[in-house]
C-alpha cells in the first residue's frame, strides 16, 4: 500500500505524516508538496526539516507560475469564491500526479485537516471515488494547532514563522485570495512590501478586467468591491474593518 501525504507546509500536514509513519512506516510513504512559487521563505526551511524528521523523501511538483501569474493569464482577479490559482497550482496538479503515479486500489491519500474541520473529510470522500482519502488528525487523540506546534518543537523543529506572526495558515506567504479583511490587515502590518506588490497587481488587473477586487466591503448591509488600495487607506486612517473576517483556505482539497 502506498501512503501519500498532501504535505502543504502547514503544521497539520507534518502531524498527519508523523501519525501515518508511526502506523505504517516510511518505506512506501510519499510527502507530496505542490509549490505555488509564492510561499513564505520560511516554509521551505520548515518543510525540508519536517520531511527529514518524518523520514521520507519530499516530492515537489509545480506548474512554474505563481498565483498572480495564473490569474493574470486567466484574466481573473480571484477572491473567496473564484480561485483559479488553487485549481491550477494545487488541485489539478496534485490530481494529475496522483493519477499518473498511483493505483486507487493500492493507495491511501492523507490530508492535514484536524478534528475542528472533520466535516470536510466527508465532503472530500464523496467527491473522490474510487480514491481513498483519510485525515488522521481528525482521530483521537485530538490535538489543537498549538499542541501540534509544541509537538514539533519537542522534536527539534521550529514551526513556520507565519503562525508566530498570527496567520492561521502557512500558505502563499499569508497573501491568499480566499483570506478576509483580518488576514489582509495582518499582512499589511507584518509584510507591507508583500501587500504593496499585490496591491499594484490588483490595480493593473482592474485596468484590464474591470471593477473587481480580492476583498469585499459588506458594511451597511451591502456587498461591493473593496480594493487593496482602499483597504490600506482605511487601515492607515485607523478606521474600523471586519477583524473577525479571516476567510478560509483548503485550496488543495478536492472539490
Amino acid at each position: 500500500m502506498k501512503h501519500v501525504i498532501m504535505f502543504s507546509g502547514g503544521i497539520g500536514s507534518w502531524a498527519t505524516a508523523k501519525r501515518v509513519a508511526e502506523k505504517h512506516g516510511t518505506a512506501n510513504l510519499v510527502l507530496l508538496f505542490a509549490d505555488t512559487r509564492a510561499e513564505d521563505e520560511d516554509l521551505y526551511r520548515f518543510i525540508t526539516e519536517a520531511a527529514r524528521n518524518v523520514g521520507a523523501p519530499l516530492t515537489t511538483i509545480a506548474d512554474g507560475r505563481t498565483p498572480w501569474e495564473v490569474m493574470r493569464d486567466a484574466r481573473i482577479i480571484g477572491n473567496s469564491r473564484i480561485d483559479p490559482c488553487s485549481k491550477i497550482l494545487k488541485r489539478q496538479l496534485l490530481d494529475r500526479w496522483r493519477n499518473e503515479h498511483c493505483d486507487p486500489e493500492a493507495t491511501t491519500i492523507y490530508i492535514g485537516i484536524d478534528w475542528s474541520e472533520e466535516h470536510r473529510i466527508q465532503t472530500v470522500r464523496s467527491r473522490t471515488h474510487p480514491w481513498r482519502y483519510e485525515a488522521p488528525m481528525c482521530e483521537p487523540p485530538h490535538l489543537t494547532k498549538v499542541e501540534m506546534m509544541e509537538w514539533a518543537e519537542s522534536e527539534g523543529i521550529r514551526p513556520p514563522r507565519l503562525y508566530d506572526l498570527g496567520f492561521n495558515h502557512n500558505n502563499c506567504g499569508g497573501a491568499c485570495i480566499k483570506a478576509g479583511q483580518a488576514q489582509w490587515a495582518l499582512l499589511w502590518r507584518t509584510f507591507p512590501e508583500r501587500y504593496l506588490k499585490i496591491e499594484k497587481w490588483e490595480e493593473e488587473m482592474r485596468a484590464c478586467v474591470g471593477e473587481h477586487s480580492i476583498l469585499r466591503d459588506r458594511s451597511n448591509g451591502t456587498s461591493k468591491p473593496l480594493t487593496l488600495r482602499a483597504f490600506r487607506a482605511k487601515l492607515e486612517a485607523q478606521q474600523s474593518f471586519d477583524a473577525n473576517d479571516w476567510g478560509g483556505c483548503g485550496c488543495a482539497l478536492p472539490t
